[in-house]
């Protein structure tokens, strides 16, 4: 074990959601060496099941992180517990701080530090986010079929949710809050049969852990059974920073941005998962990890082939003369 922690890696992967475990199972399989940091902080850890993950439909986060940590270790991947402080360096040797003072080496480096929703300070959204209080249709749609559904409108992006959770459900409606609508956004509202509630939206009424409300400003409760907020989701990318990669803002959020199969401007790094797809759910996080392991590891065997050539030619040369 000493002497694997003190070798310089192939590919350091940075978090441990679908996107990182994918592509460390992915490289461990390569016969890579590959070290995978978890910081140990998923984006739907409050989640009750993964849906839409095809095989695992309904899978805990918890179970499938555990079982997709024991695959990268069943093929000799490297899995270290830690935050990652600091990132330096350039192609072929990037050198990634752990809080606990450790430093490793790569040659490669693949960002999946995922996204960060911010949620809006509205008492009771917080503590039932994930299960109460939801962002996607694809992820929770079918849970919440034919529900009293609320979109709370704390951003312009409540307007699309609406539109889109009418798909599952004939009893949406709007809670337009301090969001101002436009007559062609009432038009469409009217148009779907979405009633639109006015009103500062005060709080959320919780019962036994359980969301039954929408508490306006005049304090009149609203019955709900589902709450659906548009939350700005923000890559995690303060670490970014150090290697030469900012992010790029838009109104759904911010990323990084990268060629389709996630590499970057800066050499040697690639970015896979929500960092770069913020609207990725865990399966596509999955498949993007794996591609863009796919694609670190022919870019090494591809490195170390023209460097071997170069190798035998100049003992060739050496020999001739």
């Amino acid at each position: 074990m000493a002497e694997k922690q003190s070798a310089i890696r192939d590919v350091v992967i940075v978090g441990a959601g679908a996107a990182g475990l994918s592509a460390g199972l992915t490289l461990a399989r390569a016969r890579r060496r590959v070290t995978v940091i978890d910081a140990g902080h998923p984006r739907n850890a409050p989640a009750d099941g993964v849906h839409g993950l095809l095989g695992l439909e309904g899978i805990s986060p918890a179970e499938l992180l555990t079982r997709g940590r024991d695959e990268v270790q069943s093929y000799g991947g490297e899995i270290i517990d830690g935050q990652v402080t600091e990132i330096s360096g350039e192609v072929d040797r990037f050198t990634i701080t752990v809080d606990n003072g450790e430093e490793i080496v790569g040659r490669r480096l693949l960002m999946a530090t995922g996204l960060v929703d911010e949620l809006p300070e509205i008492p009771g959204v917080r503590e039932q986010w994930g299960r109460g209080v939801l962002h996607c249709p694809y992820c929770h749609g079918w849970e919440v079929r034919d529900s009293r559904i609320g979109i709370l409108a704390t951003s312009p992006m409540a307007i699309h949710k609406a539109f889109l959770f009418k798909q599952w459900s004939p009893h949406v409606m709007l809670f337009s809050g301090d969001q101002q609508l436009s007559e062609e956004d009432q038009v469409k509202l009217r148009a779907l049969d979405i009633p639109v509630i006015d009103g500062d939206i005060d709080s959320l009424e919780i019962t036994d852990d359980t969301l039954t409300g929408v508490r306006l400003g005049d304090g009149q409760v609203i019955a709900v059974d589902a709450a659906v907020v548009a939350t700005p989701m923000v890559a995690r990318t303060e670490l970014f920073a150090g290697i030469g990669l900012e992010p790029t803002a838009r109104p759904a959020g911010a990323f990084i941005e990268t060629e389709a199969f996630g590499q970057t401007a800066v050499p040697g790094v690639w970015v896979a998962g929500n960092a770069t797809d913020i609207g990725a759910q865990v399966s596509g996080a999955a498949a993007a990890g794996a591609l863009a392991a796919q694609h670190i590891n022919t870019d090494l065997i591809f490195t170390d082939l023209d460097r071997a050539v170069a190798q035998h030619e100049t003992e060739q040369a050496q020999e001739a003369s």
